[in-house]
């Protein structure tokens, strides 16, 4: 059943990307991949990694190489099992709480929003950052890569997701930080609250974007 939409609000429900939003890991998704694709002599530079690959899924970008410089297809599995178990490594290692992150949930959990992450990540991953980052029960749904057919930049991950939770997309707000992310919430038709990053993520930002589209109906830039 449908939740009705809260009194006098414009938006339900905020959604998150992951990478790069709640925890900073876009550089452990690069790295891992590229040890894996050291292994058989390959490798995506910095540039290729800023410019194109960047939020993309593993599968995907693994199909990307193979067209553009010729990675064998029937390496795609090894190589992402591989690069899985180097991604587990990092975040064993490198992933923390962040104060600024969980007072921004709790307080979004208290002024009564639904909250839900979204992420082009696997599902191990997805759930082994939040748990590690000492947020995962803050969000009502997580909705991963293997949960969807079609992976951002295509729209299905939010529609999913707001179908699942019974919203409208135009009454959700997306927290996103890379163009492919930026573009699948947009083709949803969801409010997004564009960051260039990590640090970016806290509550004065995103607290005065909900302002705006409160009283608006529409957004400041975030």
């Amino acid at each position: 059943m449908k939740d009705k939409p809260m009194a006098g609000r414009n938006v339900d429900a905020v959604f998150f990307d992951l990478d790069g939003v709640l925890v900073d890991a876009t550089e452990w998704h690069y790295e891992a991949l590229n040890r894996a694709l050291g292994l058989f002599g390959f490798e995506i530079t910095r540039y290729e990694h800023l410019t194109t690959y960047n939020g993309l899924p593993t599968r995907r970008k693994l199909e990307m190489l193979t067209v553009e410089k010729g990675l064998p297809k029937a390496l795609h599995g090894l190589i992402s099992r591989v690069k899985q178990a180097y991604t587990v490594q990092e975040i064993q290692t490198r992933c923390w709480p962040a104060f600024e992150k969980e007072y921004m949930l709790s307080r979004l959990r208290r002024e009564g929003y639904r909250l839900a992450v979204c992420s082009n990540a696997v599902r191990e991953s997805v759930t082994m950052m939040l748990e590690r980052s000492g947020i995962l029960g803050y969000f009502e749904l997580l909705v991963s890569n293997e949960d969807v057919a079609n992976p951002k930049p295509d729209p299905e991950i939010y529609l999913e997701t707001c179908r699942r939770l019974g919203l409208d997309p135009s009454r959700v707000v997306v927290v996103e930080d890379a163009p492919h992310g930026i573009e699948s919430a947009r083709r949803a038709g969801t409010r997004v609250c564009e960051v260039s990053g990590f640090p970016e993520v806290d509550w004065k930002r995103l607290g005065a974007f909900l302002d705006s589209a409160q009283r608006e109906g529409g957004a400041s830039p975030c």
